[in-house]
């Protein structure tokens, strides 16, 4: 009998000690975020049950009493194994690693603005910024911190950027959700509506201004209250029939 293409060759583990071990050794051997359905998928577990191992797995390597210098970081869709940030000087030492160069101030403008206001099209990002961002958003997404995520339903159909694990790898966050308080969101509403106000048509603004000449009627309004009596524009009142 011939041996299904699609068969697993690997056997399944049923010890929750095993499967650690061998999430740990995945994560370990590949040195990059590794998707939980994948996990699932070569483990032969439900998605829900690798996130719960991984979460277990996590909050023991963070317990002091372990001794670890790696920690165990989970995102939406990946977790991966990384070195504690504290050791980071030492293994540079050892491996020769030359430090990395900061970002430029327009690329870190450029990600706060995606990382807040996600998804956002480039001319979003440019409105808020008041400068083109052309480059920096090039070198974000050479950089993968941050990447297309399909387009705008809009004339010309511009790409839409989000923020990537990598971005939250690299802040040292484990979702968007840890990101602090700003006031980029109240900034990016205004222009936004400055730019929604510019866009208006002549005929549009034409209508507001003889609108805005329209006589008032000399009246008080009534509250909406079925105690309340209704108020004429002559001033007189008169009590609501039931």
């Amino acid at each position: 009998m011939e041996e299904k293409k699609n068969a697993p060759i690997t056997e399944p583990l049923t010890n929750e000690r095993d499967i650690e071990q061998a999430i740990e050794a995945i994560l370990f051997a590949a040195g990059y975020p590794v998707r939980y359905d994948k996990l699932a998928e070569v483990l032969g577990l439900a998605v829900k049950d690798v996130k719960n191992i991984t979460k277990k797995m996590a909050a023991h390597f963070e317990e002091d009493e372990t001794y670890h210098g790696i920690l165990l970081l989970l995102y939406p869709t990946t977790c991966q194994l990384t070195t504690k940030e504290q050791y980071a000087p030492y293994i540079r030492e050892a491996l020769g690693i030359r430090r990395g160069g900061n970002l430029s101030a327009s690329s870190m403008e450029v990600l706060a603005v995606v990382a807040y206001n996600q998804p956002v099209t480039r001319s979003f990002v440019d409105l808020v910024r008041g400068v083109d961002s052309s480059y920096a958003v090039s070198s974000l997404l050479d950089k993968g911190l941050i990447e297309a995520a399909g387009r705008l339903d809009a004339p010309g159909r511009p790409m839409l950027y989000v923020t990537t694990d990598k971005f939250l790898r690299v802040f040292g966050i484990n979702s968007l959700d840890e990101l602090p308080e700003t006031e980029a969101l109240s900034v990016a509403a205004a222009q936004t509506e400055q730019a929604e106000t510019a866009e208006k048509t002549e005929e549009e603004l034409a209508l507001e201004a003889d609108e805005s000449t329209l006589p008032k009627a000399d009246y008080t309004e009534a509250v909406d209250s079925a105690e309340t009596d209704v108020i004429f524009e002559n001033g007189v009142s008169a009590p609501i029939e039931n």
